[in-house]
């Protein structure tokens, strides 16, 4: 079944939306390297509503990243229509996500994300308001339920489905699981015989295998990588490899890390400002791309500290001296 903003993708390989990670330049780091389907970060319908600047920004993107989908979320059906309105008009991206799974405190508190799921009957009425503001597909992230108590992600499905959601994302944990546990991909296979719409799969892909298996064991219409493409957008690559048939090319080494890193690096710096700011919230992106690599602890401690892109390359430069030299 295909999803309806990417008709002609087969098994469509999609970017998380992370906050504080899915930004432009890690959308188009990956877009680079096989993510088909990218996402924003996810929004806060309320600030939409009053038009928050640095919010707003959040939903900007370039033509280079379509198909993309802005995920916004809230509690009040009539702001979530107004930002579904906003986002439509002055955004134009190729739908708009409905987030019904972050599972963090001062979201959930507020009702938002995963707290939608105490009310059934308040996830119905957000979702009708905003199909009804937008000429856009409305689509729907979520997990298995609020609690093991309330489990219920078949039931869950069907009710954003007859309100009008023309795709599915389940995240099959709950919200008291946060991200512990295992993600219970069973649930994912019936919601995908219960449901008319494209079911996408999320959650324990850290490899191109888990892309593939996750295929194979649901039979999703999609799959949705998460963190397991923090420092590795190579990920993306690996998943088509294995869904082609073809063998999985060789884990980039030191080199070609460091050359994507200051690549995307030099993205942040084009797309977000050439400021301390951009510098500083990049430093986690430079410490994942060092995973695994000998000597990473040490290497991640010094990336933490840097002040600029040009002192991560150095960084990266005297790390390589001697590894090339030796080659």
């Amino acid at each position: 079944m295909r999803l309806p903003y990417a008709t002609s993708i087969d098994t469509p390989l999609i970017l998380a939306p992370m906050a504080g990670v899915s930004e432009a330049p890690f959308r188009q780091i990956c877009r680079r390297h096989g993510a088909d389907i990218l996402m924003t970060e996810f929004l806060s319908a309320e600030a939409i509503k009053r038009g928050i600047r640095r919010t707003l920004e959040g939903a900007e993107f370039e033509e280079t990243e379509r198909p993309i989908g802005v995920q916004i979320y809230g509690a009040d059906p009539e702001a979530m229509a107004r930002a579904t309105a906003v986002v439509t008009e002055a955004y134009q991206p190729d739908f708009i996500d409905i987030n019904f799974g972050c599972p963090v405190k001062k979201v959930v508190r507020r009702n938002g994300g995963s707290g939608c799921l105490r009310d059934l009957t308040l996830v119905d009425q957000i979702i009708r308001a905003s199909v009804g503001a937008t000429h856009l597909p409305i689509t729907v992230k979520t997990r298995s339920g609020w609690s093991e108590e309330s489990r219920r992600p078949v039931e869950i499905a069907l009710r954003m489905q007859n309100a009008g959601a023309r795709a599915f994302t389940l995240h099959a944990r709950t919200r008291t699981q946060m991200f512990s546990g295992d993600a219970n991909w069973d649930e994912i296979a019936q919601v995908v015989e219960a449901l008319d719409i494209p079911v996408i799969g999320n959650g324990d892909i850290q490899t191109g295998d888990d892309v593939a298996r996750m295929k194979a064991h649901t039979g999703c219409a999609g799959v949705m990588v998460g963190r397991g493409s923090f420092g590795n957008p190579w990920l993306f690559r690996d998943a088509r490899a294995v869904l082609n048939g073809e063998s999985i090319p060789d884990r980039p080494g030191a080199e070609v890390r460091f050359q994507v890193a200051m690549e995307h690096a030099m993205l942040a710096i084009r797309l977000q400002g050439d400021t301390r700011r951009t510098v500083v919230e990049f430093r986690k992106h430079l410490g994942w791309y060092t995973k695994g690599l000998p000597g990473a602890s040490a290497l991640r401690a010094r990336l933490f500290e840097v002040e600029s892109m040009r002192e991560a390359a150095e960084i990266f430069e005297a790390y390589l001296e001697p590894i090339l030299t030796a080659a």
